[in-house]
């Protein structure tokens, strides 16, 4: 799609590009900011205060278990908001999942504890955690597409498209570097007021995000599909019959790259303690705070990196690193030397990234623009249900069962070789027109 179909000059193209690209980013920033504080607090506070009863390994895993209802609703908002993504546009519907998910995230911080209630503050904490998933579910599909198909040249779709992955580990800053700030500021307290504090903070951000998504036009090939009327009554349901292959490949290849990730960014917390290392909770909070710093830079670079060498193989480096790193890893951490767990911690998210910055553009090449939305949201989220949200929970009970954390990195391990086999079923659209004559297959 052309500047000149949507009447508008290569400059004010060049615009809306840069536009579409920063509300991609910042909206997906705060996106994750809401998720990630879930996923950093679930291992530090919530097992204490919602279920005081239990011991503490069946503590973390009854809160690792609400912490996976997110992942669970995640498929649910890729259906929904995949729907309306391709019948009223990437805009509105981006829109929607902010404010569904700030105001989700915001009612987290009023949440009375088991104290209070009793086992109803679990209950209302699992019910905010799924509405959380399905906001998470229907954002990403939506931010990919709102910066991709502003993109301006084929060759450039993977570098484009890793800005909205740019959000992921700035978020994942957001969030730490919030649970740091006030678990310094409150001290003994942090359990009693101290965790509230940055949920409280997530209904500014999206009052920031609102502003931005709402300056921008909707995507020029959405545009064109109203005005050529080739937009699907029933686009999720067109899609599963027409795509269920690539649908099916797209969760798959995820493995390698999200079940790792939350190991690294959410178990960690827990395996800290259970595993007694000898560092305290603001030092692993720093360090994933400097894990999300480097993945600044690694996830747009890897996205550009597959706009020269071929999405498939930049993908494909990332899912081996990802599975040798998973032994070094936890190596490092059994050493009990600060400087190696830092040093494990801080290099964690480069492997990941590496599959991260090039995988947007990799699912969302693999469909065609009229069904693109509801299958690259359901492609990539159904990989929360099979990856994300489990891993924390299969980390834990091999840990309990096994005793050894290298259980732990023969799980990463099989994630990575199942995401190569998958990845290797895919075809690679980099620098192909996928909207015109070269459009994938769809019918």
């Amino acid at each position: 799609m052309t500047a000149a179909a949507l009447s508008i000059s290569s400059e004010e193209h060049g615009r809306q590009l840069r536009r579409a690209v920063i509300a991609s980013a910042v909206g997906t920033a705060i996106e994750w900011y809401d998720f990630f504080l879930y996923s950093t607090l679930t291992g530090l506070v919530f097992a204490k205060l919602f279920f005081p009863q239990s011991d503490p390994l069946v503590g973390t895993l009854e809160a690792f278990a609400v912490y996976a209802v997110g992942f669970a609703a995640r498929p649910v908002g890729a259906a929904i908001f995949g729907h309306y993504g391709d019948r009223v546009g990437r805009k509105s519907t981006l829109v929607a999942t902010l404010l569904l998910m700030g105001i989700a995230t915001f009612l987290v911080a009023l949440v009375p504890t088991y104290e209070r209630i009793g086992i109803w503050g679990a209950v209302i904490l699992t019910f905010l955690r799924f509405v959380q998933g399905v906001g998470v579910g229907g954002e990403w599909g939506g931010s990919v597409l709102l910066a991709m198909e502003w993109s301006k040249s084929h060759a450039t779709r993977g570098f484009i498209a890793s800005w909205p992955q740019f959000g992921v580990p700035c978020g994942l800053f957001l969030a730490n570097l919030a649970v740091l700030t006030f678990s310094r500021l409150s001290g003994d307290a942090f359990l009693a007021w101290g965790w509230r504090v940055p949920f409280f903070l997530s209904f500014v951000l999206v009052g920031v995000g609102l502003w931005i998504r709402l300056g921008i036009l909707e995507t020029p090939v959405f545009r064109q599909l109203v005005a050529e009327k080739k937009i699907e009554r029933a686009p999720m349901l067109e899609v599963i019959l027409r795509q269920p292959k690539e649908i099916f490949l797209c969760a798959a290849i995820r493995l390698g790259e999200q079940a790792p990730f939350y190991i690294f960014t959410a178990f960690i917390f827990s395996y800290a303690k259970l595993a007694a290392l000898p560092v305290s909770r603001d030092f692993i909070l720093s360090a994933v705070l400097a894990a999300a710093v480097i993945g600044f830079v690694s996830v747009p670079l890897s996205g550009h990196l597959s706009d020269r060498i071929g999405r498939k193989r930049m993908f494909m480096l990332g899912a081996a690193a990802v599975g040798v790193f998973g032994f070094a890893y936890f190596a490092f951490l059994g050493t009990g030397s600060a400087a190696l767990i830092l040093v494990a911690i801080v290099l964690s998210l480069v492997p990941t990234a590496m599959m991260y910055g090039p995988e947007a553009a990799l699912i969302a090449e693999s469909f065609s623009s009229r069904l693109r939305y509801s299958g690259s949201s359901l492609g990539y989220q159904l990989a929360s249900v099979i990856a994300g949200g489990p891993a924390p929970l299969i980390a834990t009970w091999l840990l309990d069962r096994t005793k050894s954390p290298y259980s732990i990195a023969g799980y990463v391990l099989a994630c990575s070789v199942l995401s190569l086999v998958a990845a290797s079923q895919m075809k690679d659209n980099t620098g192909r027109d996928i909207d015109g004559a070269h459009a994938p297959h769809c019918g």
